[in-house]
């Protein structure tokens, strides 16, 4: 990071440029296969590749998938829209344009609140990000740069065209961000929309998901903006945030020494942890757009948009608030729970199986988490645990059969093989120990093993409690039911 001694308070200004991969089976104007990690250039065919004499036809499900997430994104949705020709030349466009959406883009003026959770108060703010558009356009190639991970210092270059044509949804939001964090987060949501109503899988690894970031400083106060400084393609949400934050550092210093901020496109370098120049931009480009003539003008009736309303799921910041109000969970539980869709409908049956909401959301946050976490090839969908199972486990520990030790000494076999619980505590004689006689025979064997651990604590040692809890549940190999247990044992060591 760049330190800055500066007095005057600077303001960054924040706009995001985001690519979603759709998940069709095929390209947006040609039946190719979109499979990821193909052999290069096998899912390539006259159309996609620009031959002479070939005509484009829009993929159906590409339009589904723009309208859901415009009104997903609570965005307008254009009654009549059009594709249109974006004129450039770059060896990875073979058509030498792109075919975008220029002036009718399908979707405009929308919005996108982002949650803000404190990790120490588990408290959330909540900020709202306009949207400005939203279109369809058509994926371009990749060049892959041989003898180095970078343009520079390689030895050729090599395309692949295995993308082109590969559909995408370009969203561009207002310059409403000011931080990094703001930054990653909004894209973090953008992600989980596109999870939740099953359009994309959000990637950002693959390339599935891709941000670029317009960056300016001004200080506080100033309406005008400052020069605007474009970073490219950053594949994590922490670069996102990183990188941001080392450009406003980077620009107020550049301010606070009388040097001019260029108009430019800069790239992350995720090793130096810096952001590099890659070009000068003296100006905004010229596409040369025009109508794309081989396509139709798209017409969208107020019917279908209400066929589309209908198909739409709860969204997250939906559920979010939802799981606030309905069960009581704090911001930060219900953040987590509903990051993955599959994750939250799991905590849902849980609950519907009897489980206390909070019970299911401590297991499910963070013993299931930890399990996935540990075993990378399955998700939630997959494990032998079933939600009704783990409800049956939750209610053994509530009503006082089983300890919570015992829970999750059983729960490595649940995971793997699956069964109930209930079965299992019966089976294995694991049954809490309830009968207060039993337990204030056992409590006095062990204060009978362990005089000047008892002698210590009347004299005022009064923490050697936790001592006599783990003697207790070690000689009753946990099986002690806790509540009880420690109302008998806190009357016997004070009488």
């Amino acid at each position: 990071m760049i330190a800055t001694a500066t007095k005057t308070k600077y303001e960054a200004i924040i706009g995001l440029e985001t690519h979603c991969q759709l998940n069709t089976k095929s390209k947006i104007f040609c039946s190719c296969s979109t499979e990821f990690d193909s052999p290069p250039n096998t899912n390539v065919c006259p159309v996609c590749l620009g031959h002479p004499g070939v005509l484009p036809v829009l993929n159906q499900e590409v339009l589904n998938s723009a309208i859901k997430m415009g009104l997903a994104l609570q965005g307008q949705i254009a009654r009549y829209s059009k594709f249109d020709r974006k004129q450039y030349f770059y060896p990875d466009l073979p058509k030498n344009y792109q075919i975008s959406q220029f002036d009718l883009p399908i979707v405009e003026h929308g919005r996108l609140e982002i949650e803000l959770v404190d990790p120490k108060t588990k408290e959330a703010t909540r900020k709202t990000i306009g949207i400005t558009r939203l279109h369809m356009e058509e994926d371009a190639g990749k060049l892959v740069h041989a003898g180095s991970d970078r343009l520079s210092g390689s030895t050729h270059s090599l395309v692949d065209f295995n993308r082109t044509g590969v559909p995408l949804l370009e969203i561009v939001s207002e310059p409403d961000l000011r931080t990094g964090q703001e930054a990653s987060e909004y894209v973090q949501e953008l992600r989980r929309i596109v999870r939740y109503l099953g359009i994309g899988d959000g990637n950002m690894q693959e390339g599935s998901l891709r941000c670029d970031v317009n960056i300016s400083v001004r200080p506080e106060g100033q309406k005008e903006f400052g020069v605007k400084v474009e970073i490219k393609n950053m594949n994590s949400f922490s670069a996102i945030q990183k990188a941001i934050e080392y450009e406003i550092e980077r620009q107020i210093e550049a301010v606070e020494n009388g040097e001019p901020i260029l108009q430019e496109t800069r790239l992350w370098e995720e090793g130096a942890q810096r952001t590099i120049s890659m070009r000068i931009k003296e100006g905004s480009s010229d596409y040369r757009y025009f109508p794309e003539p081989d396509l139709p003008p798209l017409e969208i009736t107020d019917a279908q948009l209400d066929e589309f309303q209908k198909t739409l799921p709860e969204l997250p910041a939906q559920k979010r608030t939802r799981y606030e109000s309905e069960y009581g969970l704090s911001a930060y539980d219900a953040r987590v729970l509903c990051d993955d869709r599959d994750v939250a409908l799991y905590f849902e049956a849980v609950v519907s199986g009897g489980a206390s909401a909070k019970g299911a959301a401590n297991w499910v946050t963070q013993d299931i988490a930890a399990y996935l976490n540990s075993n990378l090839d399955l998700d939630i969908t997959k494990i032998a645990l079933k939600p009704e199972m783990l409800a049956e486990l939750i209610t053994l520990i509530e009503n006082g059969t089983i300890s919570g030790k015992i829970a999750k000494e059983i729960l490595p076999d649940l995971l793997e093989k699956g069964g109930s619980p209930k079965q299992i505590v019966e089976s294995k004689g694991l049954v809490s120990i309830s009968d207060p006689d039993e337990l204030a025979k056992i409590i006095d064997e062990v204060l009978a093993e362990n005089p000047d651990k008892l002698e210590q604590f009347r004299a005022g040692k009064t923490k050697l409690q936790g001592f006599f809890v783990g003697q207790l549940m070690k000689k009753t190999g946990g099986r002690a039911e806790p509540k009880l247990a420690n109302q008998i044992l806190n009357k016997k060591l004070n009488g």
